[in-house]
């Protein structure tokens, strides 16, 4: 993500996740969908909860829960996939609700938190009137070895017929 400049403000979708919000760059997202049920794909890292069948297209969804360290939740009817791009890939990111679209300007944005200790995937913090909102790189989620995992266990997958 490209930090907000005078010339470019920053667009977001905020989503929530436990009670807290957090945010995506809006170039980085493609679609909101209901949540589904997803297949289990064997052999695939742990940050991976399922494989979701979007119109004839397999994507991981990555279990945002567990690399945040929230407690694991049931999937619900009422939660949402957010189909977004992490890196080159596509993926699918379960959240409790997607809230909306956010621009950030240049006076609302901090870049530091991705220099703190123990804040991976962050790209900076929007600070809103009502409160600071995490704002995510997906580039950086998966590590190498978490892709090299996926693209194995994706791989391994039974071509369709």
């Amino acid at each position: 993500m490209n930090p907000p400049s005078e010339a470019h403000p920053q667009e977001v979708l905020l989503f929530t996740l436990e009670r807290q919000r957090y945010g995506l760059p809006v170039e980085d997202v493609r679609e909101l969908v209901r949540a589904a049920r997803l297949t289990p794909l064997p052999q695939a890292p742990d940050v991976v909860e399922g494989l979701l069948n979007l119109r004839g297209e397999l994507l991981p969804v990555l279990d945002l829960r567990r690399r945040f360290r929230h407690p694991a939740r049931a999937m619900s009817p009422m939660d949402h996939f957010i189909v977004a791009s992490a890196g080159g890939r596509r993926v699918g990111l379960r959240v409790d609700r997607a809230e909306g679209l956010h621009v950030v300007t240049p006076g609302e944005w901090d870049p530091s938190p991705r220099e703190l200790p123990g804040v991976g995937y962050v790209a900076g913090a929007a600070k809103l009137p009502d409160g600071l909102v995490l704002v995510h790189d997906l580039r950086s989620f998966l590590s190498e070895a978490e892709a090299l995992q996926l693209d194995t266990a994706l791989g391994a997958l039974p071509e369709p017929a």
